[in-house]
């Protein structure tokens, strides 16, 4: 597994990148060190001096198919480590459950709901660009709550069209599916 430390308008102390590197590595053998491509550790402290936990640790692993996400701030950036270790931990055990649950039974499908009008809003500050690859409702499911997001767009693998799911309100998803 190719792991990344890096400092955001820091440095990063050869003691801190030890100490990051050995605690998701404990994480990644959760998951298993094939199924995981590479992790990128940022570390970095908020300017702002009114905020109290200022020290940031951002931990993103790319598996086979899926990305896993977790961000945590802390006093000190060991305590930050140790609290992105902890929630990293939490998400791959949920998702290495998912996997093994995936093959075992078929999970329904989510609620189909016709799109809304959307009402003008602020302007665009920021574009990001995705990678959209076929993958099944429950797949997309799947990565966009490993990633910790409210909607996920991605290719739907039966229809090949890009699709939108996302968490309701209720606590139920949507899917939007073009005609």
């Amino acid at each position: 597994m190719n792991m990344i430390v890096k400092g955001r308008r820091m440095e990063v102390s050869p003691a801190i990148r030890e100490y990051a590197e050995e605690k998701i590595g404990r994480v990644a053998k959760i998951l298993d060190d094939t199924k995981i491509l590479s992790a990128e550790i940022e570390l970095f402290t908020e300017r702002n001096p009114s905020i109290e936990n200022a020290n940031v640790a951002e931990v993103t692993l790319w598996t086979k198919g899926h990305v896993i996400r977790a961000r945590e701030a802390a006093a000190d950036m060991y305590a930050a480590i140790d609290l992105v270790s902890e929630k990293l931990e939490g998400q791959v055990r949920k998702f290495k459950t998912k996997l093994i649950d995936r093959h075992r039974i078929p999970a329904p499908s989510p609620q189909v709901v016709e799109s809304e009008e959307v009402e003008q809003g602020p302007a665009i500050v920021k574009t990001k660009v995705i990678e959209v690859k076929p993958m099944s409702t429950e797949e997309a499911l799947l990565q966009m709550e490993l990633l910790g997001h409210d909607f996920f767009v991605f290719s739907s693998a039966e229809t090949d069209t890009i699709n939108v799911l996302y968490r309701r309100n209720d606590g139920n998803y949507g899917l939007i599916e073009p005609r």
